[in-house]
C-alpha cells in the first residue's frame, strides 16, 4: 500500500509542477532543549519524501474540502492567495534586475513565472535570499468567503480543512461539510 501512496504522489506531484504551484524550498529549524529547558542547539529539518507526500494529500483533500463547498453553494471560508501587488511586483524586479535576473509574465506574472525563476536560480549561492524576496513579494494568504483562488498553489478553489494547527476556519469547513452531508 505504501509503495501504491508513494506512486500516487509521484503523480501528484508531477500535476502539482504541471500547474506551476510553487513548492519553495525553505530551510525550517528545530529547537533542542536541553537540562531546565534551555536551549541546546538549533538543527535544520531536512523535508524527505514522506514529509512531501503527507503536504501533497493534505492540499488535495484541502482543494476537495472548497469543491465540494462550492458546489452546493452553501457559505464557507475560503483559504485565498492573491498574485503579487504592482508596488511588490516593481520592488522585486528592482531587486532581480540587480542581480542580471528577470521575472516573467510581464504585469501579472503567473506561478509558473515564478516556479521558472525559481528552478533557474537553484544552483546559485544566494539562492536562499532570492527565495525569501520571492515569497515576500506576493500577497499574504488569507480567508475569505469569496472565490479568488490561490495563487501560490496555482490552485482555483482551496480551503483549509486539514491544517495541522486546528484553526476557527477549518472548523466552519468541516461543520459546512458536516451540514451538506446531513
Amino acid at each position: 500500500h505504501l509503495q501504491e501512496l508513494y506512486a500516487l504522489y509521484k503523480v501528484m506531484r508531477a500535476s502539482r509542477e504541471q500547474r506551476g504551484a510553487m513548492d519553495f524550498d525553505t530551510l525550517e529549524t528545530r529547537i533542542i532543549f536541553g537540562k531546565d529547558r534551555k536551549i541546546e542547539k538549533i538543527v535544520p529539518v531536512i523535508r524527505n519524501d514522506a514529509h512531501k507526500l503527507i503536504e501533497e494529500f493534505m492540499i488535495t483533500a484541502n482543494m476537495a474540502a472548497a469543491r465540494y463547498l462550492n458546489g452546493k453553494k452553501i457559505p464557507k471560508l475560503l483559504r485565498i492567495h492573491e498574485g503579487p501587488s504592482p508596488d511588490k511586483l516593481l520592488s522585486l524586479r528592482s531587486f532581480l534586475g540587480e542581480l542580471g535576473l528577470k521575472l516573467g509574465g510581464g504585469a501579472n506574472p503567473t506561478p509558473m513565472d515564478y516556479m521558472h525563476l525559481s528552478n533557474a536560480v537553484k544552483d546559485r549561492p544566494d539562492v536562499h535570499l532570492i527565495q525569501t524576496v520571492l515569497l515576500r513579494s506576493m500577497s499574504q494568504a488569507v480567508y475569505s468567503p469569496e472565490l479568488k483562488g490561490h495563487f501560490g498553489l496555482a490552485l482555483n478553489e482551496y480551503a483549509h480543512f486539514t491544517s495541522p494547527i486546528r484553526r476557527y476556519p477549518d472548523l466552519l469547513v468541516h461543520r459546512g461539510i458536516r451540514h451538506a452531508l446531513q
